[in-house]
């Protein structure tokens, strides 16, 4: 299946407007089960009020932000029209900065971004997609999708352009917040200068000047589509067991041991 349009509209940039079109980049290969009874039949879910033990209609389902328990504010379509952000059609680029600037932890969705050949301006979009690739930098922006405003990322990617949709900094959690890393913060191990040394000779044997993601694959759905094969089938399915893997306790010792692997 084929890269989906998702969106038309602009990329301002200075006095400069590039005509766009964005495309999803990416999709999930994920298997989707159907949740059924003990007798095989497909369950169906229902709205239902535990209250008045009654199932409830669409058209009477309301919106209701939880203030306290059990206390809610009900918002209505007509509330939530008066702040409706207003679709501007346009990436407004706000600035310029290095690419290593971008922590890939603010990255939620990524789009493919092409030069919209009706309206025209293919040149202006060839221009940024070089201006991009010759300064290593990327351009910071924001977009209205669905009702929200949305901070972008653009950046070059092989001879075209994509376009990262990325998290707030409010949306980040702390990483103090977790107890265990909290924890190493405040009591840091003292490392051996043994250990950083063979540390670093393990990094160097497993290096590569580039990275190659076709020798990857997902291991779990590859068994999924087996198994649903074989019980298609009415035959058993065979298990690849793999030898368990033995490391030494000591630190010292486990990278010794990896290095002369």
């Amino acid at each position: 299946m084929g890269a989906r349009q998702v969106w038309t509209g602009s990329i301002s940039f200075g006095l400069v407007t590039i005509p766009i079109k964005l495309y999803n980049a990416t999709e999930d290969k994920e298997f989707s089960f159907n949740q059924l009874c003990s007798k095989g039949h497909r369950i169906k879910y229902k709205k239902w009020c535990p209250v008045e033990e009654r199932e409830v209609p669409y058209s009477e389902i309301r919106k209701g932000y939880e203030t306290e328990k059990d206390n809610y504010i009900v918002l209505e379509k007509s509330d939530l029209d008066k702040i409706k952000l207003k679709t501007t059609k346009s990436i407004d680029i706000k600035e310029f900065v290095n690419y290593s600037e971008l922590d890939p932890i603010f990255i939620n969705k990524t789009y493919f971004v092409a030069p919209d050949p009706k309206i025209g301006n293919d040149k202006a979009y060839s221009l940024l997609v070089k201006i991009l690739q010759d300064t290593k930098k990327i351009a910071i922006g924001n977009i209205v999708l669905k009702d929200r405003e949305h901070i972008v990322v653009l950046r070059s990617y092989q001879r075209s352009m994509v376009m990262h949709v990325i998290k707030y900094l409010d949306e980040i959690k702390p990483a103090d917040e977790i107890p265990e890393i909290r924890d190493v913060s405040k009591h840091k191990n003292k490392l051996d200068p043994e250990e950083i040394s063979l540390a670093n000779l393990l990094v160097e044997k497993y290096s590569k000047k580039d990275l190659d993601l076709s020798q990857y694959s997902d291991t779990y759905t590859k068994e999924l589509q087996r198994l649903i094969e074989a019980k298609s089938k009415g035959k058993p399915l065979l298990i690849r067991s793999e030898p368990r893997k033995k490391s030494p306790p000591d630190l010292l010792k486990a990278l010794k041991a990896s290095i002369g692997k």
